[in-house]
C-alpha cells in the first residue's frame, strides 16, 4: 500500500467539520447576568469617583457660608467631653391639658423637615443664635432664627427657626434643616437644642421636634398640650421638663412661653423613641401651692437632679426611679425669657456634689452661693469672703446660668457677664467678660464641654454671636458670628 494511503483515513477524518458541544442548560444567562454586574460595577466606581471629587470641591471651597470663627482666647488644649449636651433651653405649647401620667403620649408626625440633597447648605443671612449643643469639643448645633418672617427659606415663609452646625469646633459652619416650627410664641414654636451624640437631638420650648439622624430630619412629638421648658440629655436617654398651667402671653409674645406654668412633670425617652413616659409618681405634678414658678433638670453620666418649685430636690439614676434627696437652700422662682429659673441656678460637679446660686434681692449683690457633698440632703454656705477678689459689686447683675466643668471648675453667666472660681479655688474671679468686656445685656446661658473648652450666648440674640473659652473660664472671646449680607 502507499504511504499516502495510509494516511488517508486520518487525513480523512481530520478533514470533516466538527460540531462543538451544545453548553449546560441556562449557560447563556449565567454569561448575560455576570457582564451585566461587570457593567453596573464599572458605573458604580465611576459615580463614587465623581461623588469623591466633588465632596472634595465643596470641602475646599466653602462658598457662602455665614458664620465665621474668630480665634478663642488661648488657653488649655480642649479634650472631647463626656458626652453630655450643653446649651439653653426654652418651650411651649398652651399647656391646657396634663401629661397622661400612665401612658405616653402617642407621636405626632403632621410636620417634618427634611435635608435638601446635595453640597452643604450656607447659614442664613441674619441668623441670631439662641441656644446652643456641643456633644464633644469638636462638634455642635446652633439653634436661632433668621430672615424677617414672610420672606423666609423654609416650606412655610413666615416660619425663620435655622440651624446651623460645626464638625470641627467653630471653625466653620453650614446650615441645615430645622423643625418646622417657629420661634416660641406663647403655645407654639422651639427655641432650644439638645444632642445625645451625632444622631439623636431634640429641638424645643415650647414645643418638642425629635431626629434620629443627625438633623437631617425632624419631626414633631405630642406632648399633650404640655410646654417642655427643659431637657438634658444622658446615658442614650432624654429627660425633659413638661409643664401645664401656663398663661397664653398676650399679642403672642415670644418671651414668656413658659410663663405662669403652675405644674411640672419630669418625663423621659429612649434615643429614637418618641415614646416619653413619666418617670415616677414622686416627679409628677410638682406645683408650689399654684404658684406661677419654674424647675430645673441637671444630669451626669449616671444619674440626675431635679429642682422642683416648691425648692424639694429629687435625684435618680438615668433610666431608674427618682425620689426626693432633700430640699434646696433656694426656690427656682419664675420662668426666665428660656424658660428656666430666675431665683435659683443649679449646677453638678458630680454625682453627689452640687452647687446652687441663689439671686439675691438686688442686681448690686452677688448670688449667694450654696454646696452639697452629699447629694442634697445637707448645704453649706461659702463665706462672703469669696467674692472678695471682685473690685466692682455695685452692678453684680441677675444671674442666668451655672455650669460646672468635668473638673470642678464653676462658671456663672449673669445680666453683667461671666464669673468663675477655679477648682479647688477659694474665692470667685471676673472674666474678662464681664463688665464693658461683656455684651449688653450679659449672657443668658454658659456651659462647660470640657475642663478648658466653654460656650456662652449672649442675651442680645441680634448681636449674632456665641462666646467660646478655651481657658477655663478666665477669657471670653466671640467664637462665631454671622456677617450680614454675606
Amino acid at each position: 500500500m502507499h504511504a499516502d494511503d495510509e494516511r488517508d483515513p486520518l487525513d480523512r477524518w481530520l478533514s470533516q467539520q466538527s460540531q462543538p458541544l451544545p453548553p449546560p442548560p441556562g449557560t447563556f444567562e449565567l454569561i448575560t447576568r455576570r457582564a451585566r454586574r461587570r457593567k453596573l460595577g464599572k458605573l458604580a466606581v465611576t459615580m463614587v469617583s465623581a461623588a469623591a471629587v466633588a465632596a472634595a470641591v465643596a470641602i475646599a471651597v466653602p462658598v457662602g457660608l455665614n458664620l465665621h470663627l474668630t480665634s478663642p482666647p488661648t488657653g488649655g488644649t480642649s479634650e472631647a467631653d463626656r458626652g453630655a449636651s450643653t446649651g439653653p433651653g426654652t418651650q411651649s405649647p398652651n399647656g391646657s391639658a396634663s401629661p397622661d401620667k400612665t401612658s405616653s403620649p402617642s407621636p405626632s408626625a403632621t410636620h417634618s423637615a427634611t435635608a435638601p440633597s446635595g453640597l452643604a447648605h450656607p447659614v442664613p443671612a441674619n441668623f441670631q443664635p439662641a441656644s446652643v449643643t456641643f456633644i464633644s469639643s469638636q462638634a455642635a448645633w446652633v439653634i436661632g432664627q433668621a430672615g424677617t418672617p414672610g420672606t423666609c427659606a423654609n416650606k412655610d415663609a413666615y416660619i425663620c427657626t435655622s440651624i446651623a452646625r460645626t464638625d470641627n469646633g467653630g471653625q466653620s459652619w453650614q446650615g441645615g434643616p430645622a423643625p418646622d416650627a417657629g420661634g416660641p410664641s406663647g403655645a407654639t414654636g422651639v427655641s432650644a437644642i439638645r444632642f445625645l451624640n451625632g444622631s439623636y437631638g431634640w429641638a424645643f420650648g415650647p414645643e418638642l421636634w425629635a431626629t434620629d439622624n443627625g438633623g437631617t430630619t425632624w419631626h414633631q412629638v405630642a406632648t399633650s398640650g404640655a410646654r417642655v421648658t427643659d431637657l438634658e440629655t444622658s446615658g442614650g436617654r432624654a429627660y425633659a421638663l413638661w409643664a401645664n398651667g401656663c398663661s397664653t402671653p398676650s399679642g403672642g409674645s415670644a418671651s414668656a412661653f413658659a410663663a405662669g406654668c403652675t405644674s411640672y412633670t419630669l418625663m423621659t425617652a429612649t434615643a429614637g423613641s418618641d415614646d416619653w413616659t413619666p418617670v415616677g409618681p414622686a416627679t409628677s405634678g410638682l406645683a408650689d401651692g399654684g404658684a406661677a414658678t419654674s424647675a430645673v433638670l441637671a444630669l451626669t453620666g449616671t444619674n440626675g437632679y431635679l429642682l422642683a418649685p416648691d425648692g424639694a430636690l429629687y435625684s435618680g439614676s438615668i433610666g431608674g426611679t427618682w425620689s426626693q434627696a432633700g430640699t434646696s437652700a433656694c426656690k427656682p422662682g419664675a420662668a426666665q425669657a428660656d424658660g428656666l429659673p430666675s431665683a435659683a441656678q443649679l449646677a453638678l460637679v458630680s454625682s453627689d456634689q452640687l452647687w446652687i446660686a441663689c439671686n439675691g434681692t438686688s442686681a448690686a449683690f452677688p448670688p449667694a452661693m450654696y454646696t452639697s457633698d452629699n447629694g442634697g440632703s445637707s448645704w453649706t454656705q461659702p463665706p462672703a469672703a469669696s467674692w472678695s477678689d471682685i473690685t466692682d459689686l455695685s452692678d453684680f447683675g441677675i444671674t442666668t446660668s451655672l455650669a460646672a466643668a468635668p473638673n470642678g471648675t464653676l462658671t456663672l453667666a449673669t445680666t453683667r457677664g461671666i464669673y468663675y472660681l477655679p477648682y479647688n479655688g477659694e474665692r470667685w474671679e471676673a472674666s474678662n467678660a464681664v463688665g464693658s468686656g461683656a455684651p449688653s445685656g450679659g449672657f443668658s446661658y454658659v456651659g462647660m464641654t470640657t475642663d478648658d473648652q466653654g460656650v456662652a450666648v449672649p442675651a442680645d440674640t441680634s448681636l449674632h454671636e456665641i462666646w467660646m473659652t478655651s481657658d477655663g473660664g478666665a477669657s471670653w472671646a466671640p467664637a462665631t458670628s454671622i456677617t450680614p449680607g454675606n
